[in-house]
């Protein structure tokens, strides 16, 4: 299994994994001896878990790309190989195969075993081929866009051969395959936190990779920006289009996993975020009905004695205003019930119903 697969099959369980054990090292570092750590599943248990795992998504997603631009690395190029200059001639790269043609031909190197014959036999083959992809122009053209794939892309002379060759087995089916996996897992309900970022990186890249292969020279800000500040402050090796393209296909895989784990834990927090504010605003609210209930149990209180005060030091007059305000209140409140004047009409028409002929109170 080639360690992109590793790397991808990664993503299914190391994020978890690594950040369960992040949160027990960052509580014992950070809590002291006897004190108690967040229950699991609290609040803040829940904030210090999303937290550490966005922190340990980054970091693989990071790793990722240094792994897939390492891997780019160790396969080198045919310009690494002859060590000649991308802007070199066909004449310089002619020279240079000479001399080291004069070194390594299997003929002129001194081999202690058939293993050291047969891989110095390779490495000889590997130069002649660099030399004649780079000294043929439509060749490498097409090897600066497409990669090494070119060499056994037979019955192609021509640049038009190459591209067209080169778009319908690498551009078109990539991003076929991809638009169909991004419509399918679409369907099935996956992918949903950035379904439209998702679309426009593929549409973006997309574009990018044709007008890459399609034009004569390299992309502006790979030629003019990236190689320049490699060159200049790394020993990183300048980066060819195929190259470039490659490190972009990988770097987006990776990143639209990277979404679809960062999705469910921006979600929650947000969720959990607007819960919270949902359960402040209702307890303000309940906070100011109960100050409006206050304030209008005072003021009918103070209305009442209000009322009440010319029969201040008459207890005779205010037990007959009691009792005559409890019979209205009874009149006009609870007989005004629908319910409890239906049940007494109700109860009348069974009296009257059940009472002897001539009985009086029947009507």
């Amino acid at each position: 299994m080639s360690n992109s697969m590793l790397s991808l099959f990664g993503w299914m369980f190391l994020p978890s994994l690594v950040t369960g054990w992040a949160q027990s090292i960052y509580y014992s570092l950070t809590i002291r001896a006897g004190d108690p750590r967040p229950p699991p599943n609290s609040p803040r248990w829940q904030l210090h878990r999303r937290r550490i795992h966005t922190l340990v998504i980054a970091l693989y997603l990071l790793y990722t790309i240094y792994e897939a631009d390492w891997e780019l690395r160790r396969g080198g190029s045919f310009y690494e190989s002859l060590g000649v200059p991308f802007h070199a001639s066909e004449r310089d790269v002619k020279s240079r195969f000479r001399r080291l043609a004069a070194l390594h031909h299997p003929d002129k190197v001194s081999s202690s075993s058939a293993a050291d014959g047969l891989a110095s036999n390779d490495y000889f083959i590997h130069l002649k081929t660099a030399a004649d992809v780079l000294t043929d122009p439509a060749q490498r053209f097409a090897y600066e866009r497409f990669g090494p794939d070119v060499v056994a892309w037979r019955h192609c002379t021509t640049l038009r051969d190459y591209v067209w060759r080169g778009l319908r087995t690498q551009v078109v089916p990539h991003y076929g395959v991809a638009a169909a996996a991004l419509y399918g897992l679409g369907l099935l309900g996956y992918l949903e936190f950035g379904r439209y970022w998702r679309w426009v990186t593929l549409l973006v890249l997309c574009a990018f990779e044709a007008h890459t292969v399609m034009r004569p020279r390299f992309p502006v800000f790979v030629d003019a920006l990236v190689n320049p500040l490699l060159a200049r402050f790394t020993s990183h090796p300048p980066y060819l289009p195929f190259q470039v393209v490659a490190l972009a296909r990988r770097v987006a895989i990776a990143i639209y996993i990277a979404f679809g784990q960062l999705g469910p834990i921006l979600q929650a927090g947000r969720s959990r975020e607007a819960a919270a504010a949902g359960e402040r605003a209702l307890q303000q609210n309940l906070e100011r009905l109960e100050h409006t209930a206050r304030f209008i149990d005072a003021d009918a209180t103070r209305l009442m004695e209000l009322e009440m005060a010319p029969y201040a030091g008459h207890p005779e007059v205010v037990s007959d205003m009691r009792s005559k305000l409890k019979e209205w209140l009874v009149q006009n409140t609870i007989r005004a019930d629908p319910m409890v004047r239906d049940a007494m009409g109700r109860s009348l028409q069974r009296r009257r119903v059940d009472a002897p002929a001539g009985a009086k109170g029947t009507k």
